[in-house]
């Protein structure tokens, strides 16, 4: 996928690749007010008002407590946008915002978009970055608004893959016991152990990421089976082949390349003989080649991870490197959506 300046027809391609376009005006001058009324729509309920009937700008206004007049241009930016369709004086939702921005759609991103207010206060600090070289370290910064902001927002996101990651996940014949490291809302591992009923998860996070992840796993009522566990996986004791499976989800691109070996090696000391270690990221392939499907956005992703936390997106080659260094078996890697990937290794049995 990539971002960034779209044709419509053949006349508007042909200026595009002959240069004519000025593309830097349209991507700034335009994304820039794009994301951020989606993001205020979104903060402000904009589409749940509109969630059962369609509405006038002035019944909109009324139910988000907002100004008409300022509402009636954001509704209508949001037409032009494709979010919203005008029939008359009347708004309605289009299903694209039904399925993706409505709280309770069952793949909402609603709290995903919520939580980019958090993230676009990092970026502000991009430029210091570039100058001085000294990161921001989100997870050192953030208040406990961002800290609960942030469990709703991942699990959003996770919510789309987690039926992919159940099916396609390693699991040895017999798995009883289930580590899943930094996966606060739960989402993996529940989806995992109601997909294989004799196993039993611990998600051990950071105390912050815990206190608010903890009621989103409330309501997925999975009692004893899958549960929270307050700790850091760096300097816990994880003890010895206690765990059947080992997931670590989208967590190596906060860390630098020393620390993931540390961590591949405590985790691995952690696993049963003939268990999986599984790392589950966002990964580069060619992190140069931008014209391949999805390169684009992770050099976006790649840039933003080294501001906020100091680190980079790893590829699967890399990945698989420190699981070896560690004594595993290195499977191969499994897409599952757009550049998010698995790569799995086995202890070997004795």
């Amino acid at each position: 996928m990539k971002i960034g300046v779209i044709p419509e027809n053949v006349f508007e391609w042909l200026a595009l690749v002959l240069g004519y376009v000025p593309t830097p005006l349209i991507e700034i001058g335009g994304g820039i007010i794009f994301v951020r009324a989606l993001m205020v729509a979104t903060k402000l309920n904009l589409f749940e008002a509109l969630a059962s009937e369609s509405l006038s700008t002035q019944e909109v206004a009324a139910r988000c407590a907002t100004d008409p007049e300022a509402t009636q241009k954001l509704l209508n930016a949001l037409v032009t946008m494709g979010y919203l369709y005008k029939n008359g004086e009347l708004y309605a939702l289009t299903p694209f915002a039904r399925k993706w921005l409505l709280k309770e759609a069952p793949y909402s991103l609603h709290d995903f978009v919520v939580y980019e207010f958090v993230d676009w206060e990092l970026v502000t600090h991009m430029e210091d970055f570039i100058r001085t070289g000294k990161p921001v370290l989100m997870h050192e910064q953030m208040s406990s608004d961002d800290w609960k902001l942030y469990q709703y927002g991942m699990r959003s996101i996770a919510n789309l893959v987690a039926p992919k990651v159940a099916k396609r996940i390693p699991v040895p014949r017999g798995a009883r016991n289930m580590l899943d490291v930094g996966g606060s809302h739960g989402c993996y591992s529940v989806e995992i152990c109601r997909h294989y009923r004799n196993l039993n998860a611990v998600i051990l996070d950071l105390p912050e990421a815990v206190e608010f992840a903890a009621p989103l796993l409330v309501k997925e009522g999975m009692g004893d089976r899958v549960i929270h566990k307050v700790g850091n996986v760096l300097t816990d004791d994880l003890g010895t082949s206690v765990y059947d499976l080992i997931l670590i989800s989208n967590l190596v691109h906060h860390f630098d390349e020393a620390t993931n070996r540390k961590l591949v090696q405590r985790t691995a000391q952690a696993l049963k003989p003939g268990g999986y270690l599984v790392i589950q990221e966002y990964v580069m392939t060619n992190p140069y080649s931008l014209n391949k499907s999805g390169q684009a956005l992770v050099g976006l992703w790649n840039l933003f991870y080294a501001l906020t936390s100091d680190s980079s997106i790893w590829n699967f080659q890399e990945i698989a490197s420190w699981q070896q260094e560690a004594g595993l078996i290195t499977k191969k890697p499994i897409s599952l959506l757009h550049n998010c990937m698995q790569q799995s290794a086995m202890k070997p049995s004795k």
